[in-house]
């Protein structure tokens, strides 16, 4: 009896090293660089991308439509983080702004960047009261600027003017449209613009040269024009779409379009999430 004891009590003390260990090992793996990652979220048909630095800045930029990217973003960040550093909406439609609205109520946001331009609805009219009444530092995006996170650099690339104030009505060709380059990487995110904005980024001669590119519009027709692509050369494709949505997007031209440039292309209503991990000279893609 007394040998049983011993064990047990031998077997008890091995267990509690086994998770002194364990939470040491834990420390010491939360103290080491980690890698920038980027989640390009199957939210149906919109747009939500979710940006962590080996820092633990939090980025996101969009939110879909609907609340499906409260669940997205409870994987992806612990369960006691509520707050985000950064969001960026790229333009005020329902299928990028929906989703955002939800992530207001939840989080602690510290800054929001967006174009300030005016809609009317119910939604964009949540929107401005949930950003007054957040407390976030609000940047109105305009081309030129930078937003530095540690060694990241999110640089605007579009819009060219101020569009604070202004009233539009389809706001696709307002989308913030922005690089991210860490390292020797790059992520090129687009938000809805059509051929006719590309074309306007491409007569200023803007470098928008990216391993990755965030596929304009969900791969609408209207977008992804060849010259654009072949400016942008990325090795990689992300489309966001939803599944059977009923504007048949991707469009099989822009399919075929990217494939005529050998570029590998992923698609969330075939993968569902899809994750790109970056050590700033090479990547690495989960789907």
């Amino acid at each position: 009896m007394a040998r049983r004891t011993t064990n047990f009590v031998f077997l008890i003390f091995g267990f509690l090293i086994f998770l002194n260990i364990l939470a040491w090992i834990v420390v010491y793996d939360l103290s080491q660089p980690r890698f920038l990652e980027v989640n390009f979220f199957d939210v149906g048909q919109g747009d939500a991308i979710f940006i962590e630095t080996p820092q633990r800045h939090q980025i996101l930029i969009d939110g879909g439509p609907t609340s499906a990217i409260l669940e997205k973003l409870g994987k992806e960040m612990p369960f006691w983080d509520r707050s985000i550093d950064l969001i960026i909406l790229t333009h005020p439609e329902h299928d990028h702004l929906a989703g955002l609205i939800e992530v207001l109520k939840r989080y602690k946001v510290e800054n929001i960047l967006w174009t300030g331009i005016k809609r009317d609805t119910p939604e964009y009219n949540e929107w401005l009261k949930l950003i007054t009444t957040e407390g976030a530092k609000i940047f109105i995006a305009e081309s030129g600027q930078k937003i530095i996170v540690s060694k990241n650099i999110f640089k605007v690339l579009y819009p060219f003017e101020n569009l604070e104030g202004k009233v539009i009505k389809n706001s696709n060709d307002t989308s913030i449209v922005i690089k991210l380059v860490f390292g020797e990487n790059s992520f090129l995110f687009t938000g809805d613009i059509s051929k006719s904005a590309e074309k306007k980024i491409l007569n200023e001669k803007i470098d928008i040269d990216s391993d990755v590119l965030k596929v304009a519009h969900h791969g609408s027709k209207t977008s992804s024009a060849n010259e654009f692509i072949e400016k942008v050369s990325p090795k990689i494709a992300v489309i966001l779409a939803g599944k059977d949505n009923r504007y048949g997007h991707p469009h099989q031209k822009v399919l075929e379009t990217l494939a005529k440039h050998d570029i590998t292309i992923l698609r969330t209503d075939q993968s569902g999430d899809i994750k790109i991990f970056s050590d700033g000279n090479n990547f690495k893609v989960i789907d």
